[in-house]
């Protein structure tokens, strides 16, 4: 079940995946898309969220350059949508997003956001950017060089405002484990709650099992994991 709407950007119309929990509803997640596009996968993980008892929802980041849905064999196709993208546009779009979730009663306190790969990276620029209720990275790159014309981690992770959690797999080519390391050193300099958990037999997009990536027993404990920081730290519905 879902359904695909559209809410109103700084650069015009941006889609949103919507999946509603069928009871009652414990609060709103977030959910940031691969650099492959609002695809079934992600769709999914909003119904699995769903299931769990939040209000998911998926906005369509790539909306200014086509909307496309890609492959995930296909990595040249992805990258002029990925370098289209900036922290200005970002923000745009998650301020989009979080007005549609203000509009259905859920505040700042009461969302979560979690991001995948290249979403993982929007979701600590979010952390950093916004006082939400918790965030969850799953495998984002840009420690130590940034992406999008953001800092990179190792400098933002004093500043963060949202309570974090990092989820990082060992065998990620793309994210040596020293930088990952040094993001938990500069973590200590943070407000908020913020953990990182690695994965030591896990490759890059370990939790998506739509990947030849896909690593069982990691994504079933980073799931949970996930599940029990949103529970831990976001807000209850008055």
């Amino acid at each position: 079940m879902g359904r695909t709407l559209t809410v109103e950007t700084p650069d015009g119309e941006m889609d949103l995946f919507e999946a509603e929990p069928s009871g009652e509803t414990r609060g709103a997640v977030v959910v940031v898309q691969e650099a492959f596009g609002v695809n079934d996968h992600i769709e999914d993980i909003c119904r699995r969220f769903a299931g769990e008892g939040y209000l998911a929802v998926a906005p369509h980041l790539f909306h200014r350059s086509g909307d496309p849905v890609l492959d995930y064999t296909n990595i040249e196709k992805v990258m002029p949508h990925f370098e289209a993208l900036s922290v200005e546009g970002l923000m745009g779009d998650l301020d989009a997003t979080l007005d549609h979730l203000s509009k259905a009663s859920f505040s700042g306190a009461q969302v979560g956001v979690v991001g995948f790969c290249m979403g993982g990276t929007v979701t600590f620029l979010a952390a950093v950017q916004k006082a939400l209720g918790a965030a969850v990275t799953f495998y984002g790159g840009g420690i130590a060089e940034g992406r999008f014309g953001m800092r990179p981690m190792l400098e933002l992770a004093p500043e963060l405002e949202t309570p974090w959690l990092g989820l990082f797999a060992d065998l990620d080519q793309g994210i040596p484990v020293e930088q990952v390391e040094s993001l938990r050193t500069a973590l200590a300099g943070s407000k908020v709650p913020a953990e990182i958990v690695r994965y030591p037999e896990a490759g890059h997009g370990f939790h998506c099992d739509a990947r030849g990536s896909y690593h069982e027993a990691s994504a079933k404990d980073a799931w949970r994991r996930t599940l029990d920081w949103f529970s831990s730290h976001l807000s209850a519905r008055g």
